[in-house]
């Protein structure tokens, strides 16, 4: 049974089909996208996001959760795990919100939910979390949850017609 998440604002829930549109609506956000490794152009290409979150969690090779309010089921960003290793005790950490939900604390709170979950639930030792550079907003908010700045990748990944850096960050259940 997938888990759901309580904190004192939110709700961390399954993502459903009936998200599509949310999701689409986020993964095709210039705002949302310009840091983010994934965007949409039709709610069809969208399909294979929903797609994504059922197969991590079908096949424990991460978890996402869709963020709503008790108040509110209507998805406004998600956050999880991709890339989980049982083997070595690692999962990469994710996350994206809408513009109108930013900078009032609620992926600071909705990542702390998840990265207690990995680490006590399920037992994890080390998360990861990989980032543009140019992306101040969630380096900070890695920074805030106790990550530590690794290195970065030079020249990592080709965007827009250009190489760019990624920043590595890691936090481990020790930390």
């Amino acid at each position: 049974m997938f888990p759901t998440l309580y904190t004192s604002r939110l709700v961390l829930r399954q993502i459903g089909q009936n998200d599509l549109e949310r999701v689409y609506r986020g993964l095709s956000d210039p705002a949302v996208i310009q840091y983010y490794g994934v965007s949409y152009h039709s709610l069809a290409a969208t399909q294979a996001q929903i797609s994504w979150y059922h197969a991590l969690y079908a096949q424990q090779t991460g978890i996402w959760w869709g963020l709503c309010t008790p108040e509110n089921p209507t998805l406004f960003g998600a956050c999880g795990f991709n890339h989980m290793s049982r083997q070595h005790s690692k999962a990469e950490l994710g996350f994206w919100l809408l513009p109108e939900y930013w900078h009032q604390g609620l992926m600071s709170e909705a990542a702390a939910a998840c990265i207690d979950y990995a680490f006590e639930q399920l037992r994890l030792h080390r998360l990861e979390a990989y980032v543009e550079t140019p992306n101040r907003a969630s380096a900070g908010l890695l920074q805030k949850m106790r990550f530590t700045h690794e290195g970065t990748f030079r020249d990592y990944e080709f965007k827009n017609g250009q190489f760019i850096h990624i920043a590595v960050y890691s936090r481990l259940r020790t930390d």
